[in-house]
């Protein structure tokens, strides 16, 4: 696999290729997965659910964030390595270059936030210092308690109609990326198709431009609540190389993710 650069992420979405990420937390696990032919690899705020054990991501800190992506980094040469501005570290144009400057030098090649098009100024003032930018709509885990917990996102035609004007907006600001969570499938391939630049989609249906999972939900290491748009990938394959190989290939052959994943 060449270096995966926003650029030829551009250029999948463009020769409809599907774009496989997963999260990944430490090298080790960051290695196989870039082997088993990830394209890129999230070290998403989620750590502080599936490694710190908290009810929610909120209390992740931008040098824990820090210390995984330079963990990441380390395990990757190929991959793009996409890294999470945790909650309220992103609450002002500064203190976003601030933060995102702390993940880039940790090794992160690209910042991911989540929110509609407030965040508007931040991101055409981070990409006017260098810095890539990926957006987060739909279900955003950081705003969980004004949601009310971690619903679809979506479903009625004003909050549609919402998401779809925050994701051009996103664009027109300058994001070269967007995550679409938990939200109506088609929705999320209108969105998709509005947009140049690549949707991945998690619990979004199969037609956006990529799929990203979490990696203990794609290889079964998910204790009591299962969300429906994960699938075990380990179930099937002697190894863990081998569950995100199988990963990749469903998400490129548009198996996965199938109806049972997706919401209507």
């Amino acid at each position: 696999m060449s270096k995966i650069t926003t650029a030829r992420l551009l250029a999948m979405k463009q020769e409809r290729q599907k774009i496989a990420m997963i999260t990944a937390y430490d090298a080790t696990f960051a290695k196989v997965f870039e082997q088993a032919g990830a394209h890129a690899i999230l070290i998403g705020d989620s750590l502080g659910m599936v490694l710190q054990g908290e009810a929610s991501t909120l209390k992740v800190t931008v040098d824990e964030m820090a210390y995984h992506t330079r963990c990441v980094a380390k395990g990757c040469t190929q991959a793009l390595v996409v890294a999470d501005l945790p909650f309220m570290s992103y609450s002002n144009s500064d203190l976003a270059c601030t933060n995102a400057a702390t993940l880039m030098r940790a090794g992160a090649h690209m910042v991911k936030l989540e929110g509609g098009a407030w965040l508007s100024d931040t991101i055409t003032q981070l990409t006017r210092q260098g810095v890539p930018v990926c957006g987060h709509l739909g279900l955003t885990p950081q705003s969980v308690h004004v949601f009310g917990g971690f619903k679809l996102q979506g479903r009625d035609l004003d909050q549609a109609a919402q998401i779809k004007q925050d994701a051009q907006a996103l664009e027109a600001a300058g994001i070269q990326l967007l995550v679409l969570e938990c939200v109506p499938s088609p929705l999320a391939k209108e969105i998709s198709e509005l947009l140049s630049i690549p949707v991945i989609g998690i619990g979004a249906g199969p037609d956006t431009d990529g799929q990203v999972l979490v990696m203990q939900d794609a290889l079964g290491l998910t204790t009591g609540y299962v969300p429906k748009f994960t699938k075990n990938f380990l179930a099937e394959n002697d190894s863990v190389q081998a569950a995100i190989s199988a990963y990749v290939c469903e998400v490129a052959e548009g198996r996965f993710p199938g109806p049972e994943h997706s919401f209507n």
